[in-house]
């Protein structure tokens, strides 16, 4: 019996003619392997996407402005204790937001901790103007400056050793496999000995990968080009372990975690995946 190259989800369908997660997950895993042969003859439109990956995320910006992404209010309640500090104390800690955005993950922190100093950079112009022009911005708590890890020091920017937390939320997935350590080397210089690297991305098997592995968007392994040009990675607790070790860094916790979301509008079940993890400073005591 012969597998088609890219076998439909069909023949894995619940009762509700949605996929289960676990239809979903071996799907992904069967495709893999097969889609391999093709990457060959995508290799350039790859480095082409890479090497663009600025244009992208700020026509991105341009067309959504500040209204594709949520505030994600949900992190005070996941990483609050690494920001909570001494509330007699006029200094609080530094953080580092890389690949900002709109601000989603920033303004809401600031907001829960007031004594929270972040230093916010992107690699697109766009993103930089919408943190800028956010009601909430004020230059002594937020350093907004443009910046591209891959090509740039951060140092040029920011004092080594002066940064307490750094956040990485949906950032990293955009950046090839390749490239994610230059990443990682470039931000150890900027953490205090006892600092830390907080991750939020997405996970294999999310729904998304599924979507984008249907429409046939892969071009390495778990890594796919979306319709608008930017990129998306999806981590697995071991390669996400195991770039943050080569790197020197200390794992603290690495968890995927999974929740089903209904749209109802569209009859539709989403089986979404994440990944959460910290890591501390290779300085760190602990």
């Amino acid at each position: 019996m012969r597998i088609s190259r890219y076998p439909s989800l069909s023949y894995l369908r619940s009762p509700s003619n949605q996929p289960s997660f676990a239809a979903c997950l071996a799907v992904v895993y069967l495709n893999l392997g097969s889609s391999f042969s093709s990457l060959r003859h995508r290799r350039i439109d790859s480095d082409h996407f890479q090497k663009n990956a600025t244009e992208y995320w700020n026509k991105f910006y341009q067309r959504h402005q500040n209204k594709f992404f949520k505030d994600r209010h949900y992190l005070v309640k996941d990483w609050g204790h690494y920001f909570s500090d001494d509330d007699t104390s006029s200094k609080g800690n530094v953080a580092l937001e890389v690949g900002c955005g709109a601000g989603n993950t920033i303004f809401p922190l600031i907001n829960a901790y007031p004594n929270l100093f972040f230093h916010a950079c992107d690699a697109s112009p766009n993103a930089i103007s919408l943190v800028k022009s956010h009601i909430d911005y004020r230059e002594d708590k937020v350093n907004a400056f443009v910046c591209d890890l891959m090509n740039e020091d951060p140092c040029d920017k920011i004092l080594p050793s002066s940064v307490d937390v750094v956040t990485l939320v949906f950032m990293l997935s955009a950046v090839s496999p390749g490239k994610m350590p230059l990443i990682l080397e470039s931000l150890r210089p900027l953490l205090k000995p006892n600092g830390c690297i907080l991750l939020r991305d997405y996970a294999v098997g999310d729904f998304a990968q599924i979507k984008l592995h249907e429409k046939n968007r892969m071009i390495e392994k778990n890594f796919y080009i979306r319709g608008d040009g930017t990129c998306s990675y999806f981590f697995s607790e071991e390669f996400l372990s195991t770039l943050f070790k080569r790197a020197g860094f200390k794992i603290a916790d690495v968890h995927v975690y999974c929740k089903q979301i209904e749209n109802r509008s569209r009859n539709l079940s989403m089986n979404r995946r994440w990944i959460r993890a910290a890591f501390s400073s290779p300085g760190c005591s602990s």
